[in-house]
């Protein structure tokens, strides 16, 4: 069986965290930062907003949840969406609660992007939690999710959870839920979204690789007999548009290599979109001919130039990409 992905391109933005250069001195939130970016967004017509998380990370980030909530209040159009949230770092119980507050707050624009983290060792011992431990938790984790969000009397009965005739209302928006997207790159995250999950994102991919990621994922829907109307494919770009690709390459490769405390340069030539508006956008594309159809942009660069690099990828690359965005109807798709 082929997974049912829609045609249709849609192109969200992951919110941006600033980190401060050396003599920066301490890092905050502005005032009124969270509304300008999301009034910015809208704006300009990207379809969604992300936002990923870290407990203990090498650069300060903010709550994602929270993030969003501020976020619902400031548009009615965006879909929302976590890019990727760390389930095996919480107890799905009151996570249950956050996320069905926050579909009905926002009108059922919520889509639940989990993973299982990893790369950061700091989250798990903030936490609490053993690592060897996080595939496990966010399987069983979902389950309690979905458990819960039915708005009926639910009991578990597992590994690390369990509890008997626990009714939690209300429920979100939607019945059963937002979608749960899972992500991660490895063979039994890509077995668990098609087992388990209503989409699959990425990030640090190729295309080639997404698409045979998305094969894994189909085999699993397959296998698992699953026959829903729809299913979520996404990826997190990380972008940076300039005069030429190695002018673009020497802004990502100095940002990312701050945010993730490593080397980033050999991963950005291999895994960033980078370059001139027309370079972009064939980045972009090759992600929705490999089957994605939601990808996630993240600006990279300088803190301050984020409006003028939204501005510049709306006015040049998003024209660009206008048949695949307006493309009707839906289509099952083959990997």
């Amino acid at each position: 069986m082929d997974l049912p992905l829609d045609d249709r391109l849609t192109i969200g933005i992951q919110t941006i965290h600033r980190h401060p250069e050396p003599a920066d001195g301490p890092w905050l939130p502005r005032e009124r930062d969270g509304l300008a970016f999301v009034e910015l967004v809208d704006r300009l017509g990207f379809d969604s907003i992300w936002t990923g998380d870290h407990l203990a990370f090498a650069i300060p980030i903010l709550d994602p949840i929270v993030q969003l909530a501020q976020a619902a209040t400031y548009s009615e159009r965006l879909t929302l969406g976590t890019c990727v949230y760390l389930l095996p770092l919480r107890h799905p119980g009151p996570v249950a609660k956050q996320i069905a507050t926050l579909d009905l707050l926002c009108g059922g624009r919520l889509i639940f992007g989990v993973g299982v983290g990893g790369e950061f060792r700091s989250d798990f011992d903030a936490a609490g939690v053993a690592m060897a431990e996080r595939g496990a938790r966010l399987s069983e984790s979902i389950a309690v999710l979905r458990a819960l969000w039915r708005g009926e009397a639910a009991s578990h009965a597992g590994r690390h959870f369990a509890f008997d005739g626990v009714t939690m209302l209300p429920a979100p928006r939607r019945p059963g839920g937002p979608p749960i997207w899972c992500g991660g790159r490895r063979d039994p995250a890509l077995r668990r979204a098609g087992r388990e999950a209503d989409g699959y994102v990425s990030y640090v991919v190729t295309p080639e690789r997404f698409q045979r990621s998305l094969a894994t994922v189909a085999d699993a829907y397959a296998e698992a007999g699953r026959d829903e109307a729809s299913f979520g494919s996404g990826h997190l770009l990380f972008v940076r548009l300039d005069r030429d690709f190695e002018t673009a390459l020497d802004v990502a490769a100095h940002h990312l290599s701050v945010r993730y405390a490593m080397d980033f340069r050999a991963a950005a030539r291999k895994y960033c979109a980078l370059g001139a508006p027309a370079d972009i956008a064939a980045a972009i594309a090759r992600f929705h001919e490999a089957g994605c159809r939601t990808v996630v942009l993240d600006p990279i660069g300088p803190y301050e130039e984020r409006g003028e690099q939204l501005e510049a990828i709306a006015d040049a690359v998003l024209p660009l990409l206008a048949g695949l965005r307006n493309a009707d109807g839906d289509r099952t798709r083959s990997p």
